[in-house]
């Protein structure tokens, strides 16, 4: 039933996905502890694509799907994500090395093995209930978003009714299929740190590279309305800085990091906007004489009250010395650094500081959640 379908979008930014589960367990709390999912439609990319499927996966009881988030975030370790043992750590940074001085002739996977993220999935994750939730009428559809490394386009596998259509678009399409443990890697493979996975016949690496419309899934899906949740600054923060000091590689992998995770969502909320402000000044009758098949969907972002990497820069000693060593190598573990950190820090005080905040920023804007969970009020 149309004017029913909520859709939730969760954005990437690996351990940044954190502030995710604090905007749901506020969420939660605001609605009375509810068993019934208030998200029909679930669309996730990169570390948002494991929430948006844990969520999908129990969406016959959403507030045991945020308890279980909550569990595995509070008490998250960077080992349950990838090695930081030392032969992991020397030897894959050796190869990369190696690569860069010509001294291998093959190309190296990534910086990072997210073996152990894998194994955490697999074991936490109950991929076939998804269907399950979908006929018993909890769940309307879900689409988890990779980015082809071959052809270039932007996936979004999605699992549904039969009454969802697939699409095609420039560069995006949107394909029927189960979601599956590889579809979750792929999208979570953060270019360079995490590996590229094969599905079906193409590799396949985080879902946020050339999304350029990373809410177009969900109102595909159906979506009346979508709250986004991303992981970067609010509009118009902070201002410009000034810097006499040369950036470290660090602060460049950081800030190519915040490109493809954060600006395409900002474009394209502020494209949203401003089609909901065109439409408004169109009568109904002349869209539908025009054959226009626009409509008015509602949008609720909510981002960080407080720049993440600044969090970030509190807590970048917690990583294992191992990790430390790593990044300290490439600059990451002075202030100017933490934007790339805050991606790696999958550590629970870190994760705790993010889930706090997440839940602090929703609760400050309880009117404008309450409102957009109950439209007809």
């Amino acid at each position: 039933m149309r004017g029913q379908r909520a859709g939730l979008i969760l954005t990437g930014g690996g351990a940044r996905a954190a502030y995710q589960v604090g905007v749901l367990k506020a969420i939660r709390e605001l609605l009375g502890n509810p068993k019934r999912n208030p998200f029909p439609i679930l669309c996730g990319t990169s570390a948002g694509a494991i929430n948006a499927a844990a969520l999908a996966s129990r969406a016959d009881d959403f507030s045991a799907a945020v308890d279980n988030l909550l569990g595995v975030w509070e008490t998250f370790r960077a080992d349950r994500v990838y090695r930081t043992d030392v032969p992991a750590i020397l030897g894959r940074g050796a190869r990369w090395l190696g690569a860069l001085t010509l001294l291998y002739r093959s190309n190296p996977e990534s910086l990072l093995d997210s073996s152990p993220l894998r194994e955490l999935v697999a074991r936490t994750l109950e991929l076939e209930r998804i269907q399950d939730n979908i006929d018993a009428g909890a769940l309307y559809a879900v689409s988890i978003t990779a980015s082809g490394y071959a052809s270039g386009q932007s996936v979004s596998f999605y699992q549904g009714g039969p009454e969802v259509v697939a699409w095609e678009r420039s560069q995006r399409v949107g394909a029927a299929t189960p979601i599956t443990l590889d579809i979750l890697m792929a999208s979570a493979a953060i270019p360079f740190i995490f590996p590229a996975v094969k599905v079906h016949r193409e590799f396949f690496g985080d879902g946020s590279m050339r999304q350029i419309a990373p809410i177009s899934p969900a109102l595909h899906l159906g979506a009346d309305r979508v709250l986004v949740v991303g992981t970067g600054r609010r509009p118009g923060e902070p201002p410009r800085v000034r810097s006499n000091v040369y950036p470290s590689l660090a602060q460049i992998a950081g800030h190519a990091l915040n490109s493809i995770f954060l600006d395409s969502l900002a474009v394209d909320v502020e494209r949203l906007q401003r089609i909901n402000r065109t439409i408004s000044l169109i009568p109904e009758d002349r869209r539908r004489g025009a054959g226009l098949p626009l409509r008015h969907v509602e949008v609720l972002v909510m981002n960080p009250s407080e720049p993440i990497e600044r969090v970030a820069a509190r807590h970048v000693r917690e990583l294992p010395w191992t990790v430390r060593f790593l990044l300290r190598a490439i600059g990451a573990m002075n202030r100017n650094g933490s934007n790339l950190a805050s991606y790696l820090l999958f550590e629970a005080s870190f994760c705790r500081a993010l889930i706090e905040l997440g839940y602090g920023d929703t609760m400050a804007r309880r009117a404008d959640v309450l409102a957009f969970l109950h439209p007809e009020h």
